[in-house]
């Protein structure tokens, strides 16, 4: 199982139409094929700092997904908000208790 990791920090005013489309794209993108299960979380601290946190079948399965249509809408919308490059990590699972 893959593990993605993306953070994103945005221009403050813009929070709200980030929110307003991961709501609206979240359904979809958790009934991805592949896709196990999509949490959004925010910094305690920097209220415009937010993660999602992505668990996928295989490499395979994300790829098909940054390759679709739905990712290229839904990002086509994120990337205008942002007010720092977004970083991402693809993880693995060492340990878990």
């Amino acid at each position: 199982m893959i593990h993605r990791i993306v953070k994103m920090e945005f221009d403050p005013e813009k929070v709200e139409e980030f929110l307003s489309n991961f709501e609206k794209n979240k359904k979809k993108i958790r009934t991805f094929g592949g896709c196990y299960k999509l949490q959004l979380l925010q910094d305690q601290d920097n209220t415009n700092i937010f993660f999602t946190y992505s668990y996928w079948v295989d490499d395979p399965s994300l790829e098909r997904y940054r390759n679709s249509e739905l990712f290229k809408d839904v990002w086509a919308k994120t990337k205008v908000l942002f007010n720092a490059k977004p970083e991402a990590w693809s993880t693995n699972i060492i340990s878990s208790q």
